[in-house]
């Protein structure tokens, strides 16, 4: 579904990604790890045509996308849950909700106000509140229903549980399980191996801009050394 192949992008002169590679299959949850600063958001904004690489492709679904604006790279039915969220916090929670429905990739069973509201209720009693009153973990929700409506072939979330408390990640991680189970392609950057390698199918380990480590749950759960040479603090 998803080819990055060998892509090099820059800040100006400072280049982040030397050759950076990945590919994700329909119906896969793949992960990509890294501390920070190695890149992991640089890749997610060259797939999203946030930024430009000035060498390699990404391909979806055999087209290229490097290149196109992110507005075109949407359209072509790729999500995005946003490192900070960024929600509208001067929109409702149901006007941030409305505002991306869409279903061009014709889902037969389509993300609606009503089928996101029931999967995080906590936004059901909070659907006429701005976006700039909710906590943290109600924004987070808040993205990750938007990104939803928009019915995404591929659903990529960067940071998916950054600073929430315990119970909201374990709602967050419960969404991905679910949407893993209704076959929901997904791409997902956060730094909790245990949850990771228990929800998805194949991870890639960044290291300064490029792929270091890529392998499955239980490869990388009988390789401690990896872990603590490039995910440890």
């Amino acid at each position: 579904m998803l080819k990055v192949d060998a892509i090099e992008s820059s800040y100006g002169t400072s280049q982040v990604l030397f050759g950076m590679s990945l590919d994700v299959n329909a119906g896969e949850v793949v992960t990509l790890m890294g501390r920070n600063g190695m890149g992991k958001t640089t890749t997610i904004r060259s797939i999203m045509g946030l930024m430009r690489p000035h060498k390699g492709s990404v391909l979806f679904e055999e087209q290229k996308i490097s290149g196109l604006a992110s507005h075109q790279v949407a359209k072509f039915g790729i999500g995005l849950v946003p490192e900070g969220r960024q929600i509208f916090p001067n929109l409702t929670v149901r006007e941030n909700l409305v505002a991306t429905a869409h279903n061009a990739s014709g889902n037969s069973n389509p993300w609606t106000l009503e089928r996101v509201l029931e999967r995080f209720p906590a936004l059901k009693s909070r659907i006429d509140g701005m976006g700039n009153e909710l906590s943290g973990g109600e924004q987070q929700m808040l993205a990750i229903g938007r990104a939803l409506m928009t019915n995404p072939k591929l659903l990529i979330l960067d940071e998916a549980t950054e600073g929430l408390a315990p119970q909201i990640r374990a709602e967050i991680w419960r969404c991905l399980e679910d949407l893993k189970e209704q076959g929901q392609s997904i791409l997902v950057i956060d730094k909790n191996v245990a949850a990771l390698t228990r929800i998805a199918d194949r991870h890639y380990i960044i290291e300064k801009g490029q792929v270091v480590w890529s392998g499955s749950s239980n490869e990388l759960l009988e390789q401690p050394d990896i872990q603590h040479q490039y995910l440890g603090v």
